[in-house]
């Protein structure tokens, strides 16, 4: 039983009449009567009596046509839906981001994206960026942010930009005078940095013990907006990626450039090869919006 079978159906049960079924679905007589045969060998019986003067219902015929038109009407608006969601009229995404992006740079992607695409909703998962990953991976969201994984399996990874680590120093702090700062002079004092198992907190150490350097940690946070806070009251200096430039400097601490080393991540879009377009949609707008900060960009 197909479709168009049950639309040729509909149209003679509801107008009792083959001339004005042909007419209704621009069909010629012969090909709507073999419509009609051919349904009604699929179902096994008539559905129709039609003699030279009229067309009536058979009992089976009867009992068909409330569900034909259910069953059209179900057929109609799920077409009407996804047509709404290939044309971004109609849709929902979810995306998993690491904290320091889902916090310093989606909202602005997200408010160019609502611009364009108001009727799409989204949920944004603000997980660790490892849980990003397996959320992608065991495909709890379409989409995820976070740094360059070391492999990446089945999925793809979209590179966005290469971010930078600055150093973060309390305002009143004799460090933030200076233009730039190196790690050797950072880390004579008290370090602040996240709990493990961060990935930044693991990157900064991976990258520091290939050059010989310690860090060493006087106080561990789960959350970078406290770390800038106890930066920020002056109970040390802490690292943190140039996206959360922003954030650190409205929380009160200031941020330099940091060098020798220069330690630097790759911030990208996880994702399987197969997107909805809503998620492709995004991805584009992700592409187009998001840019590593840099102080000169913020002073």
């Amino acid at each position: 039983m197909t479709v168009k079978q049950l639309r040729a159906f509909l149209a003679v049960a509801q107008t009792l009449s083959f001339t004005q079924a042909c007419e209704r679905l621009h069909l010629s007589q012969p090909a709507l009567s073999l419509t009609i045969k051919g349904l009604e060998e699929t179902l096994g019986g008539k559905l129709l009596l039609r003699s030279t003067r009229s067309v009536r219902l058979t009992p089976e015929g009867e009992s068909l046509l409330p569900l034909a038109k259910h069953l059209l009407a179900q057929w109609d608006n799920a077409e009407d839906l996804l047509r709404q969601r290939f044309t971004l009229q109609l849709g929902r995404l979810s995306v998993a981001a690491m904290p320091a992006f889902a916090c310093n740079l989606l909202p602005t992607a997200l408010v160019a994206f609502r611009q364009r695409y108001p009727k799409i909703n989204i949920t944004v998962h603000d997980v660790i960026n490892e849980e990003v990953t397996e959320m992608v991976r065991s495909r709890q969201v379409e989409m995820g942010i976070a740094f360059s994984p070391e492999g990446v399996g089945s999925l793809s990874f979209t590179p966005l930009f290469k971010d930078q680590f600055v150093a973060v120093v309390p305002l009143n702090s004799p460090l933030a005078n200076y233009p730039a700062l190196e790690w050797s002079m950072l880390l004579e004092e008290d370090f602040i940095t996240l709990q493990r198992p961060s990935m930044l907190r693991r990157l900064l150490e991976q990258q520091l013990e290939k050059r010989q350097i310690n860090l060493p940690v006087a106080f561990e946070s789960h959350q970078l907006s406290t770390v800038g806070r106890m930066v920020a009251e002056g109970l040390g200096v802490s690292a943190v990626p140039s996206m959360c430039i922003r954030q650190m400097h409205d929380l009160g601490a200031r941020c330099i450039p940091l060098t020798a080393p220069s330690i630097a991540c790759i911030v990208g879009i996880l994702t399987h090869d197969e997107l909805s377009v809503a998620a492709q949609a995004l991805r584009e707008v992700l592409r187009e919006t998001v840019q590593a900060p840099t102080l000169t960009l913020l002073s």
